[in-house]
């Protein structure tokens, strides 16, 4: 079922949706990157290969996490239900907004809910909380791929 779901990858439908999900996600990972530090500081603080190695990161993690997405499509349109996988996407986003983000404004929003904690700088602007957003992905894309190649379609058999 898995041959089925890449071969849905090449149709007209989801290679548009793909592009548009590459485009969603690198617009919201070059954003968190700016939340973070904007890119003319962090090559005055870390150097040009941070800059090229986030920028390289955010191509990588948005194409991963469309291609996520865009399975997760697949396997309803295959099997009728989304995959537990596909949450993963969500996640790495998620983590990364709470990390690269204004420290200030992450403390206040998990105040409101009650969660108090102290945070510290983040080293390389953020770098090694990328890198594990980029594992989050990274799992869920096995986590799915597995759903579907070991899936199985609910097909009602009628009594004869």
């Amino acid at each position: 079922m898995l041959q089925a779901a890449f071969a849905l990858q090449k149709t007209k439908k989801y290679i548009i949706q793909g592009i548009l999900f590459f485009l969603v996600f690198i617009l919201i990972y070059t954003l968190v990157d700016g939340l973070n530090m904007s890119y003319p500081n962090m090559i005055i603080e870390y150097g040009l290969y941070l800059v090229i190695l986030n920028i390289i990161l955010n191509f990588v993690m948005s194409f991963l996490s469309a291609f996520l997405l865009n399975l997760s499509t697949s396997m309803v349109e295959l099997k009728g239900t989304e995959g537990k996988g596909s949450t993963f996407g969500f996640f790495s986003v998620f983590f990364g907004i709470l990390t690269y983000g204004c420290t200030s404004c992450v403390i206040a929003v998990f105040a409101s809910v009650g969660i108090a904690f102290s945070v510290i700088a983040l080293p390389l602007a953020g770098l090694p909380y990328k890198l594990l957003s980029l594992v989050l992905i990274i799992v869920g894309l096995i986590w799915i791929s597995k759903e579907i190649q070991n899936g199985k379609c609910k097909v009602k058999l009628s009594k004869s």
